[in-house]
């Protein structure tokens, strides 16, 4: 490559921290933070937690959530339960009666209390319990409100006392329970991943003003990335809940803050090589440029592949996440830079690379670590790739099979141990009752077939009250189900009773409810399971490809992050069961873990294997990756550390399923960064060698005897001594700076 082709290429870098330039830069960032400020504060109102927004579009449940608002507004039931283990008293049963009288008056947060219904004693010759349901209605403020709805019904039937225990549950308790836990998610995932990032980057450069900048870059790009996606939900349909808002925090942080260790750990490094800062920049953009771009493009194209899903939550989270990571690259090769150009060296303090100055990394851990892999890489890799394949087997232990209501929350929220009340004395599934929705001709055939099928209550059948006695020639009606609404037992009789009607001659009858619904989203996660999966491996492999030109590496860096995986979700199943004590995972587990792991733990490999192959065409392959790994290393550490304690700090979140993705992900981050990447990946190549660059003519010629010129170094540099030399080359890897240029 000659030097005008050299400088040509730095043109953006040029752009970004030029002398004049880099002023506009950070000015251009300012305004547009000005102008989205406003924009981010409001993310929050635009989210959209409905049912709708979770289910599956094309399943019987959403199509009979939908059909049901021609019968009434979209409602779901409060459920107070009285309890008395001895009997209620009759001082009891007037209370009750008192908390109807003032509930049916209640009109706030959308509460029919015209509507309210009970109370209905359990059926003993002396009732021990009691219900009275309370519906609310769930329009477009519905998710908003339901907390606030059941504050206010338990300021009217209070908490109980003197031997009498109440209770709120039913699906609204429970959903106030979830809408408090989402409480506040942006602000605890803000605040605990910027603690993760501040103190790793304490730890990774002892600076504590460098620290100062990735943060400004990061914050800036998450409150772009907000703003857009408010505008985009407010006037493009696309739809945000309080997961993908939450994630998006998590990734925009993540993602973010390892671009800006690889740019800072590059612009070292030209920093004690060229006097000018701007010239190290431009140098630094230059060569890990590439890099970063790869990553956040397999990130972005990994999460818009999640557009394919049936799952209107994992669908809406795809083009969030996509567009928080797109953001946040844009933000690391522009404000970042430009902002470490405008603070000089002085923003290194205490460490300040000086011009001329040795690098660390040529005496460090990872430089010892490569020359010691180099003798017996066979061995390394075969040893390391069937210790991660033993502890895969700990997914025997998964339960990827979803998770009830009850097992839900960390803690035992009021509605929990409600449901565990009511079902002592009631039908467990009451409160959470089936809706069939048939053609009004056949009604009496449908109502038969209900009424028969095992796992229904017959009793139950009926419309319930506020109901329109018919819409459009349907009718509707409701019926509960002896199991637990959020159990497997109640799944079968959904089921079978889909089955009953289906079989119903011209009555077009539709099954839905919140067990239905559970039931539709496991199996359309099932679906995208199996479809999303194998589509990321793809998308990967395809950037990997073009990234390096050849196709033996791609092949390689898949099959170790598929093992990676495998290993992670492996030992986490064994955690869940063994340490934590949870009774299962989501069946959304393993997709939202791969997705993850794949789009950003091949970051890693990314930023190792670019590294090598440039040394490659400088001085051999062999010697190529133990250079690398000792310049790559401190940094791809401290990126891993960051992206895991960020995924980690879901854990701060009292739900189950964020906790156990918090956990897997930042679990297999770790095993990428400090086994997988240092490892198994730097092994495997020091043993394929040059081939692993096959069809590119550096498999044939490896760069120490073609020349160097093929696009990834500098004219001039001295050839590779050869595979026999590697070890001695080894002990100084990182000298392969060349003469400034």
């Amino acid at each position: 490559m000659t030097d005008t082709q050299g400088k040509r290429r730095r043109g953006v870098g040029r752009l970004v921290c030029g002398r004049r330039s880099k002023w506009l830069v950070v000015g251009l960032w300012l305004v547009l933070l000005v102008v989205t400020a406003p924009f981010a504060q409001k993310l929050a109102d635009a989210q959209d937690n409905d049912a709708a927004s979770w289910l599956p579009g094309s399943a019987e449940s959403t199509q009979v959530l939908e059909a049901s608002e021609g019968f009434r507004p979209e409602q779901i039931p409060a459920i107070v339960v009285y309890a008395r283990a001895d009997g209620l008293t009759a001082r009891d049963r007037v209370r009750i009666a008192e908390d109807v009288r003032e509930l049916a008056e209640l009109r706030e947060q959308g509460i029919r209390g015209a509507e309210t219904r009970g109370p209905v004693f359990d059926r003993r010759p002396d009732p021990r319990a009691a219900q009275v349901l309370v519906p609310i209605t769930m329009d477009e403020k519905g998710w908003e409100r339901i907390a606030p709805a059941v504050d206010a019904i338990r300021e009217d039937v209070g908490k109980g006392g003197d031997g009498l225990a109440v209770h709120i549950t039913g699906p609204g308790g429970t959903s106030a329970d979830f809408s408090e836990a989402f409480e506040g998610i942006d602000s605890t995932l803000l605040f605990s991943a910027m603690a993760v990032v501040v103190v790793t980057l304490l730890i990774t450069y002892r600076s504590p003003t460098l620290l100062v900048v990735p943060l400004l870059g990061v914050v800036a790009a998450l409150f772009t990335a907000q703003a857009l996606i408010y505008l985009l939900a407010e006037h493009a349909g696309l739809t945000v809940n309080g997961q993908s808002a939450g994630i998006l925090t998590v990734l925009v942080f993540g993602a973010g803050t390892d671009y800006a260790l690889l740019l800072v750990a590059r612009y070292r490094e030209e920093l004690r090589r060229h006097e000018d800062r701007h010239e190290a920049m431009e140098l630094a953009l230059h060569r890990a440029g590439p890099a970063v771009i790869a990553s956040g493009a397999t990130v972005v194209l990994s999460m818009l592949v999640l557009l394919a899903a049936e799952m209107n939550s994992t669908r809406g989270l795809g083009p969030v996440a996509a567009i928080g990571v797109a953001v946040a690259l844009v933000a690391m090769l522009t404000l970042f830079p430009a902002l470490l150009v405008i603070f000089g060296r002085w923003i290194f303090w205490p460490v300040t690379p000086r011009f001329g100055s040795q690098d660390p990394s040529e005496l460090g851990v990872w430089a010892r670590m490569g020359s010691r892999f180099s003798h017996r890489p066979r061995l390394v890799w075969a040893v390391t790739a069937a210790t991660l394949a033993f502890l895969s087997l700990g997914l025997l232990q998964l339960r990827a099979e979803g998770i009830s209501n009850a097992d839900s929350f960390t803690d035992k929220p009021d509605s929990i141990v409600g449901q565990e009340v009511s079902a002592r004395y009631f039908p467990a599934g009451s409160g959470d009752p089936l809706v069939v929705i048939g053609d009004r001709a056949q009604a009496l055939d449908v109502r038969r077939a209900v009424a028969d099928t095992p796992g229904v209550v017959p009793r139950s059948l009926g419309r319930p009250p506020g109901t329109k006695a018919q819409d459009d020639g349907k009718v509707l009606f409701e019926a509960t189900m002896t199991a637990p609404a959020d159990s497997e037992a109640a799944k079968r009789t959904v089921e079978r009773v889909r089955d009953a009607v289906h079989a119903v001659p011209d009555a077009d009858a539709q099954v839905g409810g919140g067990t239905a619904a559970l039931l539709d989203m496991d199996r359309a996660t099932t679906r995208d399971n199996l479809v999303i999966i194998p589509l990321v491996l793809v998308v990967v492999l395809l950037i990997l490809c073009v990234l390096l030109r050849a196709l033996v590496a791609p092949l390689l860096l898949i099959g170790t992050v598929v093992l990676s995986f495998a290993t992670a979700l492996g030992i986490s199943a064994l955690a869940f069961r063994h340490v934590f004590d949870y009774a299962g995972e989501s069946t959304d587990f393993p997709l939202f873990v791969f997705v993850f792991l794949v789009a950003l733990g091949i970051d890693y490999n990314i930023f190792l294997t670019t590294r090598i192959r440039e040394e490659a065409a400088r001085q051999g392959t062999r010697t190529g990756v133990v250079t690398a790994l000792a310049a790559t290393g401190a940094v791809i550490t401290s990126a891993g550390l960051v992206l895991a304690g960020t995924f980690a700090a879901l854990g701060t979140l009292p739900m189950v399923a964020f906790a156990e993705i918090g956990f897997a992900v930042a679990l297999g981050v770790l095993l990428d960064t400090f086994v997988v990447r240092s490892v198994l990946v730097t092994s495997l190549f020091l043993d394929v060698g040059p081939k692993v660059w096959w069809p590119h003519r550096l498999s044939h010629t490896d760069g120490a005897t073609g020349g160097g010129t093929d696009g990834a170094g500098d004219p001039g540099r001295p050839p590779d001594p050869g595979p026999d030399q590697a070890t001695a080359a080894a002990e100084s890897p990182a000298r392969h700076g060349g003469p400034p240029e």
